[in-house]
């Protein structure tokens, strides 16, 4: 069995905060508001996620099976 983590630190795109944040684990997370510059972060094209997008481990979903839920991974 995979071992899955589930915290991430997320880095914001456009103020380069880094925050270590916990996954949910059996869903994506499309939004993620930056809390230093409250920028709404969504998932790059292709990626299932913010996590996957902006990350340091991808989602859940993605660990444990290489897909997502949503379809999109």
């Amino acid at each position: 069995m995979t071992k899955i983590t589930i915290d991430s630190e997320l880095i914001c795109p456009e103020c380069g905060h880094k925050k270590l944040v916990e996954m949910p684990t059996n869903a994506c997370q499309w939004f993620y508001e930056c809390t230093a510059c409250q920028v709404l972060l969504k998932p790059l094209q292709g990626d299932c996620c913010v996590f996957c997008s902006y990350g340091s481990v991808p989602c859940p979903p993605i660990q444990a099976s290489g897909s997502c839920s949503s379809g999109k991974g």
